[in-house]
């Protein structure tokens, strides 16, 4: 069973990454667009149209790889002092009475508003348009990847509230690596706690 939840923890990453690449295209296409308005004095009218899209689909795809690093911003002035059996019982809860069915109705609308988009070959409103059913399937993929990621995170709470412990998740890198600094300079824990009496004891003499 863990090798299943760690496999669509992966999955879950997978989608995240490769969906991230949009903002370095966004980067390029705005880059772009303003060398080509104010140098060229060419600008394009659909330029703004795919930096929207490319905007939600890089928002709406981050979910359930969010989601799978426990990333998802929460209220917890009280629930980080619960026991994780607590925690979970309060997830489980939610999951059950919020996240199911928002989910299974985000899918299910964002299918049927795609598939109208795509009967009437639905384009943008502009001066150049651009076609825009492409970009509505990706709210049923969002809806799919992030149902997929919340039926994990339901029998990780199940696991949970039987153990009186977290099961593990998929790592993935930090935003800074302590340790990995540390080694860079060839610093330890205790060069840090001498640095700091140093610098406590300047601070008192001051």
């Amino acid at each position: 069973m863990q090798s299943l939840l760690l496999a669509v923890d992966r999955f879950s990453t997978w989608v995240g990454k490769t969906f991230a690449w949009c903002a370095v295209l966004l980067t390029l296409l705005i880059s772009w667009e303003v060398f080509s308005r104010y140098a060229l004095n060419r600008p394009h009218a659909w330029v703004l149209d795919m930096q929207i899209m490319l905007y939600g689909t890089l928002f709406m795809t981050a979910g359930a790889y969010t989601l799978a690093k426990n990333g998802h911003v929460r209220g917890d002035v009280l629930y980080g002092f619960f026991r994780p059996r607590t925690q979970a019982s309060f997830d489980l809860l939610l999951y059950i009475l919020f996240f199911l069915p928002g989910i299974v109705a985000l899918t299910w609308a964002g299918w049927v508003y795609a598939g109208e988009s795509l009967a009437i070959r639905e384009q943008t409103f502009s001066a150049e348009p651009l076609p825009l059913y492409p970009f509505k399937y990706v709210i049923p993929l969002a809806g799919v990847t992030l149902m997929l990621q919340g039926l994990v995170e339901i029998v990780r709470c199940v696991q949970c509230i039987r153990d009186g412990a977290w099961p593990s998740r998929e790592e993935d890198v930090e935003e800074v690596d302590v340790e990995k600094l540390k080694e860079m300079v060839h610093v330890d824990d205790a060069d840090i706690q001498a640095l700091d009496a140093v610098v406590v004891s300047k601070e008192h003499k001051a």
